[in-house]
C-alpha cells in the first residue's frame, strides 16, 4: 500500500532522527551494537518473500523526494550518488561481518573511516522508511526515543480536512466550497440538511446539544469535553485557564531587605568602557563642523520674566493676536481739550453759578467730570486725586464692557429716519401766536375753560382768579381771594356754571356768574338747596358757608383742608370734586360729593407721593400718579387694576385722552410718555422734545392733539391720532414748537389748555401773561 502523505511526512521527520541515534551509538561496546542492529525494523518478520521490504518494490515520486533532502555527502557527483546507491544492499552484511570479525579494542564497525559514513546514511535512512511503514520504532535504552518525541507533539492531532488555512470562513459564504486541497481540488462543503425543525428535535432529543458546537473550519459538529466546559466557564468568570495555577504564591524575595557589602553581581567592567569611543568621536566632530558652518546653532537661553503683550493693540496679521478674527479693538479716551489745560482760557473757566450748577447734576449728566482749573505755572499744579479710582473704571470698562462686531452696511441716511407724514397733511393745528391776556401782576399757576369755549378762568400767585372772554382778550372779572391760587378747574357740566380753585389749604367754589342767566340761576338753586343731615358725620374736611363779603364776589362754599392744597379736578358729571395734599400722609386724596357735602378718603394707605389726580372721561375709573408710577383704580370694586411704569424720575402732570385707554405724563426730567393702556403697562413712546422740566400736558377733546408745556419757554403741539383697530398703534407726529413766553426766574410755561371746540391751545407762563395760539 502507499504510504498516505502524513505518513511521508512522518517518514521524514523519523529518517533524520533515526540517523543521529544511529550516529550515537557507533562507539557503543559490541554486544550494544549487535542488539541494537538486531531490533532493527529492517529485519523483522514482515519483510517480503525475497527478504526484502516492501517498500522497496514500490517507491514513488514522493518517497524519493524523502531521500534527497537528507543526504549529507562530501560530495555531489553523481559518481558518489551510484556508489552510494549499491552499498545500501549490503549495508546490513557488512555490519554484521564487521562486529563479528572486529577485534576487542576497536569500535564496533571495523570498516574504513570514509566507507562507514556512507554506510551509517544508507543504514539510517533504510531504517526510517522501515519505520514509517511498520509504526513506531521500539525504544532504545540510552537514547531518546521516537515515542517520547511526538508525546507532547500535538500537530498530528490537527484535523486537516481543511488545508486553507487560518482565515476568515466569511469569505467562502457564498461559495460551495470551503477551500483547497494540496492537488488544487476544491474541498466541498459538507451537506448540511437540517431546517429549524431537524434543530428543535435534535435540541429535545440530544442531551449533549448543550456542549456541541459548530466549527466552521471543517464543517462539522464537536462534542466539548468537561475539561473544556470547565476551561470556558473559569475564563468567563475571569478566572485563570489552569485549575493548578495559584495566583496568590507567595512571593519569593530575590534580595535582601539588609544592605550587603557585595553587590549581587560583581562583573567587573568590560575593557571597551575605559576606551574612547570612536564612533562618539565621529559624532562629536560632525557636530562641531555643524556648528562651525552655522547649521547648528546654539539654544537661547530662556528668559524667566513674564512677557505682557498689549490685549487691545492693533495686530499685524502675522501675529499670535492677528490671527484671531474677531477680535474688536477697545475704543480710545477722548484726546484731553483746552478745559483740561493747567492754564485754560478764560471762557473755559466755570463760573459760581455753573460751579453750582454743576455740583447739583447727576455724574451721568454732566459734560465735564471734573472742574477747569487755573494754575500760574506747571510746579503749582496738585496731583490728580482721583487717578486710581478713573483708572480703576477704564480698566473695567476695558475688560466688562460687551463688545460685538456688527457689519457695516450702506445704508441711506433718509431711510433711518421714520416715514411720517407731513405736518400740512395734519391740519388744523395752532401755529400762530393770537392773543396776549394781560392783566396778572405775578406768574400765573393754571388756567381752565368753559364748556362752552367762550370763557377763561386763571390763577395767579397774586392772590387773584379772573375769568377772560376768549374771543376780546378782556377780563370779564377778578376775585381776589386769601392766597396764591396754585390749581384750577371749570365744572364739565354745561349745565352748571361753576369753578373750582386751591389756595393754600382751601378748595373755593365759585359761580362766576358770566354767560346765560338760566344756567347760574339753576346753580344757585343747586348750592341753595342742600339740608343739613339730623346727624352730622365726622369728615376730614370742613364744609363752610362763605360769609356776605365773599358771596358778594362769587364764592358758593369753601372746603377747608388740613394740609395745603396741589390740585383739583372735577368729575365728568360735575358733581364730584377731588383735591390733592401731597403733605398729608395717607390722607393725601380727597372725593368731595358737591351735591351732598360729603367728603371721603378713598384709600387707606397711599404708596409714594402723590403728584396728581385724575378721573377717566367715561368709566368708573380713577387715575393716581405718584413720583414713578401711575396707579389705575377701579372704583366700582375698589380695587387696583393696572399700574404703569412711567420710566421717569418725577411725574409733574397728568392728562387722559378723551377715548380714554391712552394716558400721557410729562415729568421734571424733560420727558413725556404716552401710555396705551390697552397694549402695556410700560411707556408707547418717550419724547425728550423739551430741553427743561415739563409743568403741564394737554388732550384735546376733539381734535387728535396734544401739547405739553416746558420750563424752555415753549409749547410743543404733538399729532396724535388714536385708532378704532386695537391692533394698529397710535400715530404721533410733533408738528409745532410754539414760542412767545419770556423765561422768568427760571420758570418758563407753567400750564396749557385746549379750546374745547376749536383746535386753539392757550398757555400760562412766569411772565404773568396767557397766550392764545391759533
Amino acid at each position: 500500500m502507499l504510504a498516505s502523505k502524513t505518513e511521508r511526512s512522518g517518514n521524514m521527520r523519523g529518517q533524520a532522527k533515526s540517523e543521529t541515534t544511529y550516529k550515537l551509538k557507533r562507539s557503543a561496546p559490541n554486544e550494544e551494537a549487535v542488539r541494537e542492529i538486531e531490533q532493527l525494523p529492517l529485519f523483522n518478520d514482515e519483510a517480503g518473500p525475497d527478504g526484502s521490504d516492501e517498500s522497496d518494490e514500490d517507491l514513488t515520486d514522493s518517497e524519493e523526494s524523502v531521500y534527497s533532502g537528507l543526504e549529507d555527502s562530501g560530495s555531489d557527483s553523481e559518481d558518489d550518488d551510484e556508489e552510494e546507491e549499491a552499498e545500501m544492499n549490503s549495508s546490513v552484511e557488512e555490519v554484521k561481518s564487521g562486529i563479528e570479525t572486529a577485534p576487542q579494542g576497536q569500535g564496533a564497525i571495523g570498516m574504513p573511516r570514509k566507507k562507514q559514513s556512507k554506510s551509517q546514511k544508507s543504514t539510517s535512512k533504510k531504517k526510517v522508511n522501515a519505520g514509517g511503514e511498520n509504526g513506531e520504532l521500539e525504544k532504545q535504552p540510552g537514547s531518546v526515543g521516537l515515542g517520547e518525541e511526538y508525546e507532547q507533539d500535538s500537530s498530528d492531532e490537527e484535523d486537516i480536512r481543511n488545508t486553507v488555512g487560518n482565515i476568515p470562513m466569511e469569505w467562502y459564504k457564498d461559495y460551495p466550497h470551503i477551500g483547497y486541497d494540496l492537488d488544487g481540488k476544491k474541498i466541498f462543503k459538507p451537506i448540511r440538511n437540517k431546517d429549524e425543525l431537524d434543530e428543535f428535535l435534535e435540541k429535545m432529543d440530544n442531551p449533549d446539544y448543550w456542549r456541541t458546537v459548530h466549527d466552521k473550519m471543517t464543517g462539522s459538529d464537536i462534542r466539548l469535553t468537561d475539561e473544556q466546559i470547565d476551561l470556558v466557564h473559569r475564563l468567563q468568570k475571569g478566572q485563570f485557564g489552569d485549575v493548578s495555577f495559584n495566583q496568590y504564591e507567595p512571593s519569593i524575595d530575590f534580595f535582601s531587605h539588609e544592605t550587603m557589602i557585595h553587590p549581587v553581581t560583581n562583573r567587573p567592567e568590560h575593557k571597551r568602557s575605559f576606551i574612547p569611543s570612536l564612533i562618539e568621536k565621529e559624532k562629536v566632530s560632525r557636530l562641531v563642523h555643524a556648528i562651525k558652518m552655522g547649521w547648528i546653532k546654539p539654544r537661547k537661553p530662556k528668559d524667566s520674566t513674564p512677557q505682557y503683550y498689549d490685549l487691545w493693540a492693533k495686530e499685524d496679521p502675522n501675529s499670535i493676536l492677528g490671527r484671531h478674527k474677531m477680535h474688536v479693538p477697545a475704543p480710545k479716551l477722548k484726546l484731553p481739550g483746552h478745559e483740561e489745560s493747567y492754564n485754560p482760557p478764560p471762557e473755559y473757566l466755570l463760573t459760581e453759578e455753573e460751579k453750582l450748577a454743576w455740583e447739583q447734576q447727576e455724574a451721568e449728566e454732566r459734560k465735564l467730570n471734573f472742574i477747569p482749573q487755573k494754575f500760574s505755572c506747571l510746579r503749582a499744579v496738585p496731583a490728580f486725586q482721583r487717578f486710581i479710582h478713573e483708572r480703576f473704571e477704564r480698566c473695567l470698562d476695558l475688560y466688562l464692557c460687551p463688545r460685538q462686531r456688527k457689519m457695516r452696511v450702506n445704508v441711506d441716511p433718509e431711510d433711518l429716519i421714520p416715514k411720517l407724514p407731513k405736518p400740512k397733511d395734519l391740519q388744523p393745528f395752532p401755529t400762530t401766536q393770537s392773543l396776549v391776556y394781560r392783566g396778572h401782576t405775578n406768574l400765573v399757576r393754571c388756567i381752565s375753560l368753559s364748556p362752552c369755549g367762550q370763557w377763561l378762568a386763571s390763577g395767579s400767585d397774586d392772590c387773584t382768579v379772573r375769568f377772560w372772554e376768549v374771543s376780546s382778550a378782556r377780563c370779564m372779572k377778578t376775585v381776589e381771594v386769601e392766597g396764591a391760587v396754585k390749581s384750577i378747574a371749570w365744572n364739565p357740566n354745561p349745565a352748571l356754571s361753576l369753578v373750582a380753585a386751591s389756595l393754600e389749604r382751601c378748595v373755593v367754589v365759585l359761580n362766576p356768574g358770566l354767560g346765560d342767566i338760566l344756567v347760574s340761576s339753576v346753580t344757585e338753586q343747586l348750592i341753595s338747596s342742600y339740608v343739613e343731615p339730623e346727624e352730622e358725620k365726622t369728615q376730614a374736611v370742613q364744609w363752610v358757608v362763605p360769609e356776605t363779603e365773599a358771596s358778594e364776589k362769587g364764592v358758593r362754599l369753601i372746603i377747608r383742608h388740613p394740609k395745603s392744597v396741589k390740585q383739583v379736578t372735577w368729575h365728568g358729571k360735575g358733581d364730584y370734586l377731588a383735591s390733592v395734599m401731597p403733605d398729608n400722609g395717607n390722607t393725601q386724596v380727597l372725593i368731595h360729593q358737591l351735591s351732598k357735602r360729603r367728603s371721603q378718603n378713598p384709600f387707606r394707605k397711599n404708596k409714594g407721593l402723590v403728584q396728581c389726580v385724575a378721573f377717566h372721561p367715561s368709566r368708573p375709573a380713577f387715575f393716581v400718579a405718584t413720583q414713578r408710577y401711575v396707579r389705575v383704580y377701579n372704583l366700582i370694586k375698589q380695587e387696583l387694576t393696572k399700574k404703569l411704569l412711567a420710566n421717569c424720575k418725577w411725574v409733574s402732570s397728568m392728562a387722559i385722552h378723551p377715548g380714554g385707554d391712552n394716558v400721557i405724563c410729562g415729568s421734571y426730567d424733560s420727558r413725556l410718555t404716552w401710555f396705551d393702556l390697552d397694549l402695556s403697562t410700560k411707556p408707547y413712546k418717550v419724547l425728550r422734545h423739551h430741553k427743561k422740566a415739563l409743568r403741564g400736558v394737554a388732550f384735546h377733546k376733539s381734535y387728535p392733539l396734544f401739547a405739553s408745556a416746558s420750563d424752555d419757554g415753549t409749547v410743543i403741539v404733538c399729532h396724535g391720532t388714536v385708532y378704532n383697530d386695537l391692533l394698529q398703534n397710535p400715530l404721533i407726529v410733533p408738528v409745532k414748537v410754539l414760542k412767545g413766553h419770556e423765561i422768568t426766574r427760571d420758570l418758563g410755561v407753567l400750564d396749557v389748555a385746549f379750546h374745547p371746540t376749536q383746535p386753539w391751545v392757550f398757555s400760562s407762563g412766569a411772565d404773568s401773561t396767557i397766550r392764545l395760539f391759533t
